[in-house]
């Protein structure tokens, strides 16, 4: 049985008092075993990270930049192994591995551009005699908690900027599939990155908690679920951490009257299905306006028979399984259940059969879906896409804004006064317009409102420098013994 450790000071640390199973989602079969971390080897991991902090921190912008650039080379040259890793454990299709891998090289390319991310400002003659200049300084040891359904792109949006800001980080991926995070690891080390600044602490709740509360851990981010994002949040924000936690999701697609109807289906079938929709910008609700809602059911049934479910490896596959058997039989239960809550099950993806032991289901449409409703309410996080049906825009917005969720948020249209005025309205962190997944470039930053965010700041781009560094403002004035005197007033400027 292969063993997935931890990697510490520039280690790999195998040994372990606990240790998980890690599967090969398409063949349902226990491939390796994870190090679980216990609180004493968290505990090393912090250190390392805490003792290799000053020199990290010291160093040039310039030297920190030339490693970046060593890395985004060696993943370029190396992708197609990482995408077959993450393969491997998640169970994606290697092209949407490859996919995934090339966003995250996105927060990369904007970590080489650290000298210029990092500048301050400065105000000469502020007060006669006076300047002033601000700088931003790195917050310290930086915890950084993923999630499996993006193993590589995530801990990439994260450490990059982390690093690149001047700390030193503790990345803890999911025990799902945590060989990916491993592996970039490893390339870091590889394109120079100095021992302990970046450390790879494998476990599950138990090294959460204790990365948690440990109080030499200055900052957290984390991607999960809304419950345990909400968790997080109260756990660090009371050990008087900075915190960014990013939850769960629901994200709708409102489909004018006006909308082109075979590219409305289109992105429908791609954004609700792919990667078995284990995206946290997967459109979870179509939200058919108006008299299209017939026409647009029949042409996404019409699509969903020729798509190809099967192992990730397989070139003809354009789907995988989920990642594992528990949450796969979770995801059939809201198929199975919505019939009885009101709701239209036009294709029942829990019938389909596979020649394997994987953990595969089929893709599901349910229409006539509505709030109230468990599979409207919850975030399903797989290939299930609802169809909800209002007579107006107005209606739509309604719904959209309503939803205790706000990461993303899409409108098909062809009415430019109609999308604007979506973007004006709808209350999500991510707008598309006639774009179903509007996961933003790399220069911006990712993020949604309410139940989709507990923090101040979004993930990666030019949010993340915020929350990695602190502002820090110098007043100066050189020494005139014609102006010195005492004065007890409060300064004044002059």
């Amino acid at each position: 049985m292969q063993q997935i450790p931890h990697f510490i000071d520039g280690k790999r640390i195998y040994d372990a008092e606990r240790y998980g199973p890690v599967y090969n989602p398409a063949t349902g079969e226990q491939e390796k075993e994870v190090a679980f971390a216990s609180p004493a080897r968290v505990d090393e991991a912090v250190a390392a990270a805490a003792q290799a902090l000053p020199a990290w921190r010291s160093a040039s912008l310039a030297k920190r930049s030339a490693v970046f650039y060593r890395v985004r080379q060696l993943l370029m040259e190396r992708k197609s192994e990482l995408a077959a890793i993450l393969t491997s454990e998640h169970g994606k299709v290697l092209s949407d591995a490859e996919g995934e891998i090339s966003r995250g090289l996105e927060n990369i390319e904007f970590a080489t551009g650290l000298s210029h991310m990092l500048k301050g400002e400065r105000t000469e003659q502020a007060s006669t005699g006076v300047d002033v200049h601000s700088i931003r300084q790195p917050v310290g040891v930086v915890a950084c908690i993923t999630p499996f359904n993006f193993p590589a792109m995530v801990p990439l949006w994260m450490i990059g900027s982390a690093i690149a800001c001047g700390n030193t980080v503790l990345l803890k991926p999911s025990e799902k599939d945590p060989s990916s995070s491993l592996f970039i690891a490893e390339i870091f080390s590889e394109a120079g990155l100095p021992d302990g600044v970046l450390n790879v602490v494998q476990g599950d709740k138990e090294a959460v908690e204790h990365i948690l509360d440990h109080p030499d851990v200055k900052a957290v981010s984390f991607v999960g679920s809304t419950p345990i994002a909400r968790s997080i949040y109260s756990r660090a924000a009371a050990s008087g951490k900075r915190v960014q936690a990013l939850g769960g999701a629901k994200n709708h697609m409102v489909v004018l009257p006006d909308a082109d109807l075979e590219m409305a289906a289109d992105a429908a079938i791609s954004a609700a299905y792919g990667s078995a929709g284990e995206r946290c910008m997967a459109v979870s609700v179509v939200v058919a306006v108006g008299d299209i809602a017939d026409d647009l059911v029949d042409a996404i049934r019409s699509r969903m028979g020729s798509l190809q479910i099967g192992a990730g490896t397989d070139a003809s596959s354009e789907m995988g399984p989920l990642i594992s058997a528990e949450h796969r039989d979770r995801v059939a239960s809201y198929v199975k259940n919505a019939a009885a809550e009101g709701a239209t099950v036009v294709v029942d993806g829990t019938e389909q059969q596979f020649d394997s032991d994987g953990f595969f289901i089929g893709v599901s449409l349910v229409d006539n879906v509505a709030p109230g409703m468990k599979v409207y309410d919850d975030e399903i996080f797989g290939p299930v896409l609802s169809v909800a049906r209002v007579e107006t825009y107005a209606d739509a917005v309604r719904m959209v804004n309503e939803n205790p969720y706000g990461n993303g948020a899409a409108i098909f249209t062809r009415d430019g006064g109609a999308a604007r005025q979506f973007e004006f309205e709808a209350e999500a962190g991510m707008i598309g317009v006639n774009v179903p997944i509007p996961v933003p470039v790399g220069t911006y930053s990712f993020g949604g409102w309410k139940d989709s965010l507990f923090g101040d700041t979004h993930m990666y781009g030019p949010e993340s420098i915020k929350f990695y560094t602190r502002g820090k403002i110098v007043t100066t004035r050189w020494p005139d013994p014609s102006t010195s005197k005492i004065d007890l007033g409060f300064p004044q400027v002059d």
